[in-house]
């Protein structure tokens, strides 16, 4: 089945997370225990049926190194979901989570569409951040949280399948509403780190 609609999806963490191995899973079904660091961006593509509806994500894997910071925005304008990663083993990088998505509420489209991976789960045992910490922040800024682990394929199609749906219903929605009068809509969904009192309406998952 040809496509309907095409996404851009990036993907956003510290080094050494898992963002090239967890994409490469989603993409190719393939782990590579000795996968290199990122320089710049890989891009990679994945199919997803949407209830007999193919659409098809462009997935950017950015470098989150921090020489290579200045470049991410480069990459994800214009990208209609990102997974922002972090390794369930490594303290420092979930307390970054909480500054890659106050960057994209700042420099990202106003639409975007936001999960979380906890990746590297494969470590239970080495786990520094609890499930209910990580769900409670998530709770926090109203996204969805999801344990991964690109070695086992733990939650890996769950996540692109569910970030894939929430993107095709969210530029649904905004085609719709651009159509009403035969004005565009101003109305647009805003990234929920400005909403962290707002009414949970989403429910939390993994």
């Amino acid at each position: 089945m040809e496509p309907s609609q095409e996404f851009k999806i990036v993907t956003l963490g510290e080094g050494r997370v898992g963002k090239t191995s967890l994409t490469l899973k989603a993409a190719r079904g393939q782990f590579h225990e000795d996968e290199r660091s990122t320089v710049n961006a890989n891009f990679l593509q994945k199919d997803i049926n949407l209830q007999g509806t193919s659409v098809r994500l462009h997935l950017w894997d950015t470098a989150g190194q921090e020489r290579f910071r200045a470049l991410a925005p480069n990459y994800y304008r214009g990208a209609k979901g990102a997974i922002v990663v972090y390794d369930i083993t490594d303290r420092s990088s979930f307390d970054r989570v909480v500054s890659w998505v106050k960057e994209l509420s700042m420099q990202a489209d106003k639409d975007i569409c936001i999960v979380i991976a906890g990746n590297k789960c494969d470590k239970e045992k080495e786990r520094q951040i609890s499930k209910a910490e990580a769900m409670e922040y998530a709770r926090r800024v109203g996204v969805l949280h999801f344990d991964t682990s690109a070695k086992t394929g733990l939650g890996v199609e769950e996540i692109f399948q569910e970030l894939a749906k929430l993107v095709y219903q969210a530029q649904s929605q905004k085609t719709q509403n651009s159509g009403v009068g035969g004005h565009k809509s101003r109305k647009g969904k805003k990234i929920v780190i400005q909403k962290e009192n707002q009414t949970e309406k989403k429910k939390d998952c993994c």
